[in-house]
């Protein structure tokens, strides 16, 4: 029976690709690396919904100009095929604007959406629809998002980019414009054509905070029975946009949550897609960041440890500590008594001010449950892919980042590279 089941299953697989990819779900951990998946799934004590999907690769993440790619740099390269300069957004080194998966799926009748943990204005999302020379140039991202009309569902944080007036052309565009977890939970997908979902002034709070925010499985359910209602389909970015925060901080506990959120996000797109048939879901990253390592020289990793502590972020955990206070803050959350040396450390963290003291924070929580971090910043090392539905074969093996979006545009019948140079203008 099972081998009856598996040719059945080869044979449908197979009619997919023959009549082409319908429907692509992308989700893009930022910052997520190899080792922060195989921390998450020992935390949790089995393996994630990613990790079950049948076709694994591995991807370079290198940009034009740099072996460490920013997110400006990545997102261009996922979104078009293309590497361009750190920083720059669809538009190459030399200044010329180069269409995107999305503007390229629109030309040939199908429905785009983008979901993040961030702002919406953000890198990654931003480089699936607007074409800025650099990803500072926010307001410029929100209105080409607003104004133009790539993209059908956007959801997210970044308020602060959306002006009344903007919001008010949003409208004027065929947006219906929601901003709270209530709105989006109740929303009738067969009521709207076009949805503008910000729910925060910022980036959306850390998913360990237990904030009431939506969570990334949430905005892609919705999305996914807004978008599915076109016939000749549909194309959706998913981005766990904050593990690339909390990697940035070395804030272990916020990464898994935040990853947790967006393997449950996976799950979403996975449950569409078998019951679909005609749809492909891609997962990777567009980089790794913090150099995480699962040991800091000693033969253990501290899960146990890790359990203990209390679910909350250094992000949010810095509006109660004080220079004054973080002996007796850290150990309330974390139950650990600091060391001379640690309480020297943060001392020098908090007189030298900014992220010193978070970054110090997280290093020592990290430390004591045997987790090790080589930098705070993003890193050269190749991220996994993995992938189901139609074509997911070709997603194996070591890929360039450039080569994802290529593939996609292959399967799916959308002539990516024939509007490699166009006529968008670019933000200034």
């Amino acid at each position: 029976m099972k081998k009856i089941l598996m040719l059945l299953l080869v044979v449908f697989l197979t009619i997919g690709v023959l009549f082409g990819v319908k429907n692509v779900i992308f989700l893009i951990g930022d910052g997520m690396g190899l080792a922060h998946v195989t921390l998450t799934s020992y935390f949790v004590g089995k393996p994630l919904e990613m990790m079950k999907m049948p076709y694994i690769g591995f991807m370079h993440t290198y940009s034009a100009n740099s072996l460490v790619t920013d997110s400006a740099a990545a997102g261009t390269a996922l979104a078009t095929g293309y590497k361009t300069f750190n920083g720059m957004i669809c538009v190459t080194p030399d200044g010329k604007s180069v269409m995107t998966l999305f503007e390229a799926a629109k030309k040939v009748g199908k429905s785009t959406g983008v979901i993040t943990t961030t702002r919406v204005t953000h890198a990654t999302p931003a480089s699936f629809y607007a074409h800025v020379k650099s990803r500072k140039e926010e307001r410029e991202i929100a209105r080409q998002l607003v104004e133009g009309d790539t993209i059908d569902v956007a959801f997210g944080g970044g308020m602060k980019y959306f002006s009344e007036e903007l919001l008010e052309k949003a409208k004027a565009n065929g947006f219906t414009v929601i901003t709270t977890r209530e709105e989006l939970l109740n929303l009738d997908p067969s009521a709207v054509k076009r949805v503008l979902g910000i729910f925060s002034r910022s980036h959306l709070p850390y998913y360990v905070d237990g904030e009431n925010r939506p969570s990334l499985a949430e905005m892609t359910k919705k999305a996914i029975e807004i978008l599915s209602k076109n016939d000749e389909g549909f194309f959706l970015m998913v981005e766990g946009g904050r593990i690339d925060h909390a990697s940035h901080g070395n804030d272990v506990i916020a990464m898994i949550y935040d990853t947790i959120e967006f393997d449950e996000a996976v799950k979403v797109a996975l449950e569409f897609a078998r019951k679909n048939g005609d749809t492909l879901v891609v997962v990777t990253a567009d980089h790794e960041t913090g150099g995480l390592g699962l040991s800091n020289g000693k033969y253990a990793i501290d899960i146990e440890k890790l359990r203990s502590y209390s679910k909350i972020s250094i992000e949010k955990l810095m509006r109660e500590i004080t220079p004054d206070n973080f002996k007796e803050v850290i150990k309330k959350y974390y139950g650990i008594d600091l060391s001379d040396e640690e309480v020297e450390a943060l001392k020098k963290a908090f007189e030298k001010g900014g992220y010193a003291p978070s970054n110090t924070i997280g290093e020592i929580i990290s430390a004591h449950a045997l987790i090790g971090w080589t930098t705070h910043t993003h890193t050269a090392i190749m991220v996994p892919v993995f992938a189901e539905g139609p074509g997911a074969e070709r997603f194996s093996g070591t890929l360039e980042n450039v080569d994802i979006p290529r593939i996609i545009a292959d399967l799916t019948d959308v002539p990516l590279h024939e509007y490699y140079f166009s006529e968008i203008a670019v933000g200034e």
